[in-house]
Order: structure tokens, then sequence, then C-alpha cells
């Protein structure tokens, strides 16, 4: 019965081709400005490390004395100071723990042919390539031993290595960052991020960096941050030494925490750093406060996914609601006007569900065809965006789940819409239209 109803349905197409593709194209436009907005939102709003994203968490803490405030909602500076951040580090809990901060170089190495350029780096800790799940093409990381005697060493990507060493293994390679050499002792494979959740402090959707230096450099080399720096109070920070005794922050800080159990042990660790710190004239506050957030929560406290958004996205779909608004008409024109056709179909004994899943049968191929059409518009549209912002080019995307969504949604929308026109002729009287035969 369905087969017959399809061929039904593409007969009445084929019979008013016009008003048929004005349909589906009107279905398409819709689903098409609504998958754009709709596939930009998922991707951002996406899980980036689904696997470990209850078990890695950022931690917070309540460095101002009472009487001062921070911006954020809750009163908790985002990163830490390097003095609370190296303390960490070095603490016994938990096993494994992430320093870290954003910086940059003067890329260039022993070559005629390759001239320098500016190249995003980051300096962290030995446990970050294992903990967001990084993997190797070439070598590895550095040791815990060439972390804590803060050696001369890198990491670099895929791309970076492309660049510099035209794909070729590069470990032992010799590159200068700004006036000093590093050997290469890892290559990255390429690190797709739809959200750098790991830094939203600088830039929630930008590139992960391309070099990996051990975080003890920072001290060592006095290397700057190109991150955010914050300070609650004045301090006069005129050497760098100063400045890592300081209490700005500009730190990050991640902690891989497995389970419930270590999360709580954690949490006490945490209580008992502030009472000692207390001890020690920091953290000049009745109550001392601290957050563990996990990869989720971070990004909801980040606000990652912002209003404006969501907003788009409701905008969009009332865009849709306009576009089946315009196809119910059509639809209800269409209908109405095979009236007596559907009189003598009813006469000769077809029974009005029959009739009415006909139609619905042919609004749902309307929806199909309008779905298929929406997913190239859709694709038109998020290259767009992708031509228009460089940053959201790992967003602007439709994985499989969105392709599957356009088609589902189109044809839901349209036996929504057309599920009055079809109600309303399969009551047709067949005696009238009998009699006008």
């Amino acid at each position: 019965m369905l087969l017959h109803y399809l061929d039904l349905s593409w007969r009445s197409f084929k019979r008013t081709p016009l008003v048929s593709m004005l349909m589906v194209l009107a279905i398409a436009i819709g689903i098409g400005v609504t998958m754009t907005s709709l596939s930009v939102y998922h991707m951002m709003s996406a899980d980036p490390i689904p696997e470990k994203s209850n078990q890695l968490y950022t931690v917070q803490l309540q460095i101002m004395d009472d009487g001062n405030t921070w911006w954020t909602k809750d009163n908790l500076p985002s990163q830490l100071t390097y003095q609370d951040a190296v303390n960490l580090q070095n603490a016994p809990i938990p096993e494994h723990k992430i320093a870290m901060m954003r910086s940059g170089f003067s890329v260039h190495i022993d070559s005629d042919i390759i001239k320098p350029f500016i190249g995003e780096a980051r300096l962290t800790t030995p446990d970050f390539f294992s903990l967001f799940n990084l993997s190797f093409i070439y070598g590895g990381s550095w040791s815990s031993q060439q972390e804590q005697t803060a050696a001369s060493v890198v990491v670099i990507s895929e791309k970076l290595n492309d660049k510099l060493f035209a794909g070729k293994n590069s470990v032992g390679k010799v590159i200068y960052l700004d006036d000093l050499s590093y050997e290469v002792v890892g290559v990255i494979a390429h690190w797709q991020l739809t959200t750098k959740y790991y830094d939203l402090n600088n830039g929630a959707f930008n590139e992960p960096e391309e070099l990996f230096l051990p975080f003890s450099l920072v001290k060592a080399n006095e290397v700057v941050t190109w991150g955010n720096t914050n300070g609650w109070k004045h301090e006069n920070t005129r050497t760098f030494a100063d400045k890592l005794q300081s209490e700005k922050v500009w730190i990050q800080f991640w902690a891989l925490l497995s389970d419930a159990k270590q999360k709580q042990a954690y949490a006490d660790y945490l209580l008992a750093y502030m009472q000692e710190q207390q001890k020690l004239g920091r953290f000049k506050r009745k109550v001392l406060e601290y957050k563990l957030r996990d990869v989720n929560q971070w990004m909801q406290y980040n606000n990652v996914v912002s209003e404006d958004n969501k907003i788009l996205v409701g905008l969009s779909f009332m865009f849709l609601a306009v576009c089946l608004a315009n196809i119910l008409g059509l639809l209800l024109a269409k209908f109405l006007r095979r009236a007596p056709e559907v009189g003598v179909r009813r006469a000769l004994g077809a029974s009005k569900r029959q009739v009415f899943l006909q139609h619905l049968v042919e609004v749902a191929m309307l929806g199909a065809l309008g779905g298929l059409l929406g997913i190239v518009i859709a694709q038109v549209g998020l290259l767009a965006v992708r031509q228009s912002y460089s940053y959201y080019e790992s967003l602007a995307t439709m994985d499989i789940t969105m392709l599957l969504s356009a088609p589902i949604i189109a044809i839901t929308t349209c036996i929504v819409a057309g599920l009055y026109p079809a109600w309303l002729v399969c009551k047709t009287n067949p005696a009238i239209y009998l009699k006008s035969q």
C-alpha cells in the first residue's frame, strides 16, 4: 500500500510541477537556514572529549581577601597564580595533573628557504599529552627529569613538522624559538578540536598551539604569557620574579580524578592547602572557597554557547515555521482542488483513513525532497560562515547527526503542516461530487 501511495504522490507532483517545486524550495530554504545555525550550535555544545570529560577537572581557588570581588558570577578567578600552580603541581595528589600557560615565539631553523614566523606555544607539564588524548607520529613527550631540569626540548604539531621538515621524522632536529635552540622530542598528530576547552580564558574557538614546551621553562627562561593576566590588588611587579610571587592569575590547571572518591580526596587536599597558605598570610578571608569543574561544567561556566547562539537557533526555527505556513496554504489549495477526485475514490470504497494516509505520504515525500535540498543549502551557508569567521572553521560543519537530522526535521514538520489539509480533504462528501460528474 505504501508503494501505491508513493506512486500516487509522484503522479501528483508531475500534475502540478510548479506548485510542488515551490513547496520543496520553501522547505529546503527553511531547512537550510535552520541546519546552518543548528549545526554550529551542535558543534559548539558538543562534548569535546566524551571519554574523559567527567574525569578531567579544572581548579579554581578564591585567592582574594575579604572585601574584594571578582568579575565572575561566583566571585572565583578562572585561573591560578604561578605559585599556587607550582605548589599544586608538586603536590602528592592526584597522580596526573597539568599546569600550563599560553605563549609564543619567533620560529626559525637553519634554512634559506623557510623564513622566520610567529608560532603559538603552550608551556605545560608532561601529562598534557596523555590526559588530553594526543597521539604522536614521531617520538613522545619530554620526561619528568627534563621537566625538572627545564631542558630545552619541544614537541611540535604535525602541521608545523610539515612546514619545517616536509613531514619527515624530526625527532632530534633543532629549531630556534626567539634566540634559543630547542631539540624536537616529539611530533603530535593533527588535533581536531571543536572547542579549545583546556584554555577557555584565551579564546574558546582558537586553533590549538603548534609548539609545546616544559612548564619549568617559564621560570628558567622568563617566558612571558600571551594569555590573560588578571589581579585583584595593586602590586609592584617590576621584575619577572615579582610576577611569579604575585597574586596575579595567569596559569591554567587541570587534574585527572577518575571517580568520586578521588575527587573528594582532592577537594579535601585543596581546602587543607588553602588553610596552610592562610597561615602564611594569604587568603585573608573567613570562608575559604575552591571549585572543581569537569570539562562540560567548565564550558557551561564560561558560556561557550552564549545566549546569542541560542537565540539565533530559535530565530532559524521561527523562519522554518514561516516557510511551513506558506506551504500550508499551498497544500490547502492543492488538496482541495483534488476534492472531486477524492469524492470519486471515496464512492468507490476508499476509507477516510486511506485518503488521509495517502496525503500524508505525499507531504512526507515533499519533506524528504526538501530536506535533501536543504542539506545542500546548509552546506553553502556553512561554507559562508567558515569564510567569514576563520575561528569557526572546525565548528561550521555538519556531522552525521546533523546530516540525518535535516531530512527527519523536514519530514516531521511537513507532516505536521499537512495534517490539517489532509484531514480536511478526507472529510469530502462523495455525494456532492458524484452529482456534479
